[in-house]
């Protein structure tokens, strides 16, 4: 397992977590926080991803994602939001986009850098930001932080989990990445699960 690990091009890793979590930032109901976690475990593993290299790219993914999410936001305003629901009608229902909505008006910038930790706030940013006329100053410096803090905080977190759990079952680092792989996927996924019925 271990071998095969190290089969993997840093490149691919870099590409896939900048590409999804970039696409989730859009608006597109991807797992972009599993990819990243995935990542970061795989570069405590893997002799040539670096944990920098994954935070910059989902740093990058983030921003740029939020960034174009916004521009669609303001182009077609609540059209997009009309669009989305019927496409995934499980993730932007008439409810969830309401209460996003309400936590926008509420709080602002906060919101969005805050917005970057919970799963629907990640995917609304950017269009709902511009459709309730957020100046695009103002919601890229939230943005760039949020997306700073949670891509360089996640990947700095988990990259540590697992260079202790190697170091802890040391002959047995495939045992070790699978375990810590299931158990950060099932907090990360128990946890969207609990968000999401809120």
């Amino acid at each position: 397992m271990s071998h095969w690990l190290q089969t993997v091009p840093p490149l691919l890793v870099y590409l896939v977590v900048g590409l999804v979590v970039g696409l989730e930032s859009v608006g597109i109901p991807l797992p972009g926080e599993i990819v990243l976690v995935t990542a970061a475990l795989l570069a405590s593993h893997h002799d040539g991803v670096n944990p920098v290299l994954v935070g910059v790219c989902a740093s990058a993914g983030a921003i740029i994602g939020d960034s174009v999410g916004y521009a669609l936001g303001k182009r077609f305003g609540p059209r997009i939001f009309a669009w989305a629901g019927a496409k995934f009608p499980r993730h932007f229902d008439a409810g969830k986009v309401g209460r996003a909505q309400a936590l926008f008006e509420r709080y602002g910038a906060w919101a969005v850098f805050f917005g970057r930790f919970v799963a629907l706030l990640r995917i609304l940013s950017g269009p709902l930001a511009a459709t309730m006329g957020m100046h695009y100053g103002k919601f890229l410096l939230a943005n760039a932080l949020g997306g700073i803090a949670w891509a360089g905080g996640t990947t700095a977190a988990v990259y540590f989990v697992g260079e202790a759990a190697e170091r802890y079952l040391a002959g047995f680092s495939w045992v070790a990445l699978l375990v810590v792989l299931v158990a950060v996927i099932g907090f990360s996924v128990r946890a969207r699960l609990r968000r999401s019925h809120r």
